[in-house]
């Protein structure tokens, strides 16, 4: 015959009873909510239903025949230039155009060439050139590394940078009034054209 159970122990059952109810309860509660109690995730029982009424848009009625480009089998304008080191830029009409120590400006509605500078032997040919973004200024790079400012109405040279690079400048870019200069050194440099050039 089994001895009586104290009534501590009587108590510890009992709860670890109610317990082990509640924690079932709990289980059963969350597996209903997460839908755990299903064998399938995804169910593919209903095919979805074939599209009867969709079909093509009609063709419009009146299609307009593709125009074709025309392109002209001579030139129009011929430049000569020779010397050109792959360097030119267009602003309003005007191209500029570096042929080695020479930068010419080529005005497109008169078909006049007006010669803006010859720079020195000792400088270099020009290597880059850029208009200003209201295109007033002409900024050159040369291959001694200065960068100079000229004011195209007026033929005048307004700034020059020395001392931006140690090699020759490959190429230029504005942004507002803020000139950046890449030099064959691979360095990157902004100056703004406002502030006088340190030297």
């Amino acid at each position: 015959m089994p001895s009586p159970m104290p009534p501590a122990a009587k108590k510890q059952k009992k709860l670890a009873l109610l317990i082990s109810a509640s924690k079932d309860a709990y289980r059963k509660g969350l597996a209903e909510a997460l839908n755990l109690n299903r064998t399938r995730i995804l169910a593919f029982r209903n095919k979805p239903p074939p599209l009867h009424h969709y079909s093509s848009p009609p063709p419009p009625l009146h299609q307009q025949p593709r125009r074709r480009r025309h392109i002209p089998l001579s030139c129009r304008k011929e430049l000569d230039a020779p010397g050109i080191l792959d360097d030119f830029c267009l602003s309003h009409n005007v191209l500029a155009i570096a042929l080695g120590h020479t930068l010419y400006l080529w005005d497109a509605s008169t078909a006049s060439v007006s010669e803006l500078v010859t720079i020195e032997e000792a400088k270099g040919p020009i290597t880059s050139i850029i208009w200003s973004p209201d295109a007033s200024y002409l900024a050159l790079g040369l291959n001694n590394s200065q960068v100079q400012l000229w004011d195209s109405s007026s033929n005048t040279k307004i700034k020059t940078f020395k001392g931006l690079h140690h090699s020759g400048v490959g190429s230029l870019a504005w942004n507002n009034n803020i000139l950046t200069t890449r030099g064959m050194d691979g360095k990157i440099v902004n100056s703004d054209v406002r502030i006088r050039p340190v030297v």
